[in-house]
């Protein structure tokens, strides 16, 4: 199972490849993933079918957060191997029709064909999941590929708007069933949906039976509204803006059933609940009505296709809901019977619209003289939506007659059910409007229609009409020998326990003819009345025009979301006003005043042992004493430079106070980011005026004091009372014991980043590398920038011109002839300083940076490898490696950065998340756990007894993250702004200094 999806989103990562050279053909080798899939499945019978006679299941579990008891757990039963066919088959058919569907000339099939693939990946991990949280991320996966393959056509509105639609509405079902899935978890101590439905009895009734209940409730809200079910159906109509092999999958056999599989899972263990059953039947019936009464009054084919969705899918979740062994089989039969005829008339739709351009039953006529075989086919998938003989939709329709006529008469406590009698009308009233809107589509799509004239239609290759075809055969041998759908489909039925221990054999038995039964004569009821109301389609579109639309689904929608975006920009204009000041003011004064608020209604005392000064330490006061005069500098500063600098002081004087509580590690870094910051403050501020001229006077002035003043204070006391609060046994008491046996090192700071907490490094690397994107997304248009884009000739000082391509021949020429000098110049290994005009280069510092610059980068490997046991780790060798490289930048400017790091930024980025990524996923392939560490003790010649922790390619990642982020920064805020300069007139930027910068220190100017 694990090997299948990784398949299936392995071949979807590499699809646009294969798109570029083979075009839409490549959708067959799309294709080929869930065909061969299918084909393993079958093979895969009678294991599943032989474990289930054993109450067991084929699994693959593979430990991933102990902790909060998350494992990736995979069950394959009965009711999971029958929705896998149903998600690989019919995915696969879709597959190769698109290789006919589109043309060439699309645009982006490779990125569509990848998220088509992916989408059956994730539908099938969904369904065999046997983890409550893993299935949530399938479930949110298949919401976000839906959203893409929905919006497809991303130049027109309607797509983009449906996309939307449908993306807003299953994530915030999404996230209500997120909370029930918690709750029903800790209620039962497992997330593992096998061992929940065990204990289902126990925890509807015992002492968390109304916690368990209000799960259920937000479970079935996800399923609601990922099935399109009222009041959330209408985004699945809106979702016809997709191409048709989109609806042919995703709302007929893959993501709707998603809500019906959630339902069919629960209902062995949690029918009996409160509330499920008014959910289910009311919901799903109200849908079937609601769904049937629309079909009948579109227009475009597709759309009756859509709403015909909306109404069997309230049908099929009523039938899977009901929690009764009978209506389980006609469920899942029907399910089956939905998938099959649904997505073979999406495809025939898809081939009208294809063949003649449109969809309008208004424009349509004669289609049938045209093609006879669309006809058949599709007349074959209508019948079967209508329930006819001897199609598989008419066995599957009987068997949930049959099973509603037993709940109807027979509630489970003996005595009739009057709600029972409703619900059964209602079934036979949809029923009728299904058969009705099925002749509707049949009679719209093909029928020659009198004053019309023939609809012109080119002629279909037998490739484009394989998968409808193929799907309208599956359907009537369905039909004609349902045994082997009833067979698959008894061991989930008899995980159902009716009526006090009824057996499990009242599930009764798939057939075409079952005699003559009160369900064949509501089959009869539905056939004359359905008739009568096609023939009398005139008569009803008359009664439908009269009937205001009171409520609507979609319009409520629309409403409701301009209602927020109105109070979004209500709020927007009364809070964002432009203000610095009133940001921070707001900002801050929430910040302290609900702590100052809670400190004073707590009214506890101070936490004993206080001082202020520690007396192992008298050095203490003079750091503190710094830092004060650096905070009050800062704010009596009149220029930029100085003030920052002076911000600088307080963050030296914070390594300082770590170095003497005994935190080299912590000193080191907080020594190198406020080192690395004052430098991007100073290159960022370049083009800003020096003097700080606009300062807040008079009133505000008074309240920055205040609100400053209390801020801090309030901090103070809240973290003493924070300290003091403590009564359980701190987790770090632990970590050195962990550090050195678990993680092999001895530097607990370090080996607790890189080991211990590696997942919150690795999140902490990934907000780098968010962080660097938006800096660089900030600067530059197009790229970060890593290429030499402005132009400066070594001798004339003027500014070349750029080309098309965003180069200048003259900066390469120019950079080009300064290699050859210092090929041949004694002592010019600083190849770009010669492109700095001669006022603009500082010999001195030249020196010293070809003094300092290698020793800074051996230094920074030392301090990378060294960090398992010594002070250092990825973090501060990377810290070092950036200032090495901002010296040479700052030594010779832009051109010097290029030749000091050809790589790039981004690539750093991208290297470095994927050596941290990849050494927590090797492990997990290895059959240990993510982001687990192996020690590996080995003796070399000349370096002797060797040590190696694997944590340490981690560390490495973290190392080019940061580098990588440093380059971007002095990409970002110092090459471009040079090359703003640059292109400025020579007396606007002549003379200039950044804040008081010289501006030869800064490694700006033109050659």
């Amino acid at each position: 199972m694990i090997t299948v999806l990784a398949v299936h989103f392995a071949v979807a990562a590499v699809a646009p490849f294969f798109f570029r050279k083979f075009r839409r053909n490549s959708f067959y080798a799309l294709a080929a993933v869930p065909a061969g899939s299918f084909v393993w499945l079958l093979l895969q019978r009678d294991a599943v079918y032989q474990a289930g006679a054993d109450a067991g299941a084929i699994t693959e579990t593979i430990p991933w957060i102990p902790e909060l008891k998350i494992e990736l757990a995979f069950r394959m039963d009965a009711l999971a191997w029958i929705m896998s066919l149903l998600v690989l088959g019919v995915g696969a058919l879709v597959l190769v029709y698109c290789a006919r569907y589109f043309k060439n000339k699309d645009s982006d099939l490779g990125g569509f064909g990848a998220q088509l693939l992916a989408f059956a990946g994730a539908m099938f991990g969904l369904v065999i999941a046997d983890d409550l949280l893993l299935m949530f991320i399938f479930w949110e996966l298949t919401t976000v590929l839906s959203y893409l393959l929905i919006g497809y056509a991303r130049t027109r509105l309607s797509a983009r708007r449906s996309a939307l639609q449908a993306l807003m509405v299953t994530t915030a079902g999404g996230l209500a069933m997120l909370v029930g899935l918690i709750i029903l978890g800790s209620s039962a101590g497992t997330y593992r949906i096998s061992a929940i439905l065990a204990q289902a009895p126990g925890l509807a009734a015992g002492p968390a039976a109304a916690a368990v209940a209000a799960a259920v409730v937000l479970i079935l809200i996800g399923a609601v509204t990922k099935s399109a079910l009222i009041p959330f159906h209408f985004w699945l109509p809106g979702a016809m803006a997709a191409p048709t092999p989109v609806s042919a999958y995703l709302h007929a056999a893959a993501m709707v059933k998603a809500g019906v599989y959630i339902v069919a899972r629960l209902a062995p263990g949690f029918a009996e609940t409160a509330y499920w059953l008014p959910m289910v039947l009311g919901l799903g019936l109200a849908t079937m009505l609601v769904g049937g009464y629309r079909a009948l009054r579109q227009t475009d084919i597709k759309l009756i296709l859509a709403y015909g969705t909306v109404s069997q899918l309230g049908f099929l979740t009523m039938v899977v809901g009901l929690g009764r062994p009978d209506a389980a089989l006609a469920g899942l039969a029907l399910l089956l019977a939905h998938g099959l005829f649904k997505a073979t008339l999406f495809l025939v739709v898809g081939i009208i619209d294809h063949q003649s351009g449109t969809r309008d039953l208004r424009k349509l006529s004669g289609v049938y003289k045209s093609s006879r075989a669309l006809a058949v086919v599709a007349a074959i998938g209508a019948a079967s939506m209508a329930g006819i003989p001897p199609l598989a939709g008419f066995v599957a329709k009987e068997s949930v007659f049959e099973a509603f006529v037993h709940y109807a008469s027979h509630d489970g406590s003996g005595q009739q059910d009057p709600w029972g009698l409703v619900v059964l009308a209602g079934l036979v009233l949809g029923s009728i409007l299904t058969f009705a809107y099925s002749a509707r589509f049949m009679w719209g799509a093909f029928a020659a229609k009198p004053g019309l004239e023939p609809t012109p239609f080119k002629s279909i290759k037998p490739s484009f009409l394989a998968a409808p075809a193929l799907l309208s055969l599956l359907t009537i041998v369905y039909g004609l020998w349902p045994a082997p759908v009833d067979e698959w489909i008894q061991p989930y039925a008899a995980d159902f326990v009716h009526d006090g221990g009824e057996p499990a054999g009242a599930a009764g038995h798939l057939a075409l003819w079952h005699g003559f039964t009160p369900a064949l004569g509501l089959t009869a009821i539905t056939f004359v009345l359905g008739l009568a109301m096609f023939y009398g389609r005139n008569l009803v579109a008359r009664a439908q025009s009269r009937v205001p639309a009171w409520v609507d689904g979609d319009r409520a929608y629309q409403v409701t979301i301009g209602a927020l975006d109105d109070v979004a920009v209500w709020i927007t204009g009364r809070t964002q006003r432009g203000s610095l000041f009133f940001y921070l003011a707001v900002i801050l004064t929430v910040a302290f005043a609900l702590p100052l608020t809670a400190l004073i209604i707590a009214r506890k005392p101070l936490p004993g042992g206080l001082y202020f000064i520690d007396p192992n330490s008298p050095l203490q006061l003079v750091a503190g004493a710094g830092i004060i005069i650096g905070a009050l500098a800062a704010v009596r500063a009149n220029k930029r430079f100085l003030a920052v600098l002076m911000v600088s002081v307080t963050g030296y004087g914070i390594a300082l106070m770590f170095a003497l509580q005994g935190a080299p590690d912590l000193a080191l870094t907080q020594m190198l980011v406020e080192t690395i910051i004052l430098v991007a403050f100073v290159l960022a501020m370049r083009s800003l005026p020096a003097e700080l001229r606009d300062r807040t006077g008079g009133k505000y002035r008074v309240i920055r004091v205040i609100i400053g003043a209390a801020f801090g204070v309030t901090m103070v006391f809240v973290a003493i009372y924070a300290m003091g609060a403590r009564t359980a046994t701190p987790v770090s008491l632990e970590f050195p014991r962990l550090a050195y046996e678990g993680g092999g090192g001895l530097n607990i700071v370090n080996v607790t980043l890189v080991d211990i907490r590696a997942w919150d490094t690795f999140g902490e690397i990934s907000v780098l590398a968010l962080a660097a994107t938006g800096v660089a997304s900030l600067i530059f248009v197009k790229g970060r920038g890593d290429g030499i884009r402005a132009s400066s000739t070594v001798a004339e000082g003027t500014v070349g011109r750029r080309t098309a391509t965003g180069q200048s021949s003259r900066d390469n020429a120019a950079l080009a002839l300064t290699r050859q000098f210092a090929a041949s110049a004694r002592d010019a290994w600083l190849v770009a300083g010669r492109t700095l005009a001669p006022e603009r280069r500082s010999i001195i510092f030249e020196v010293v940076t070809r003094l300092v610059f290698h020793s800074m980068v051996v230094f920074s490997i030392y301090l990378l490898l060294a960090g398992h046991n010594l002070p250092g780790g990825g973090f501060a060798g990377g810290l070092m490696a950036g200032l090495a490289l901002t010296i040479r930048y700052l030594a010779g400017g832009r051109f010097e950065l290029r030749e000091a790091s050809p790589v790039g930024a981004g690539t750093l980025l991208g290297v470095g998340l994927a050596t941290a990524a990849a050494s927590g996923v090797v492990p997990l392939l290895l059959g240990g756990q993510v982001f687990q560490s192996a020690i590996i003790e080995l003796w070399l010649p000349v370096f002797g007894d060797i040590k190696f922790v694997t944590s340490t390619i981690f560390d490495i990642g973290v190392y080019i993250v940061v580098v990588g982020l440093v380059l971007d920064v002095l990409r970002s805020l110092g090459a471009e702004i040079d090359e703003h300069f640059e292109e400025q007139p020579a007396g606007e930027t002549e003379g200039q200094e950044a804040d008081g910068v010289p501006a030869e220190t800064t490694g700006r100017g033109r050659a």
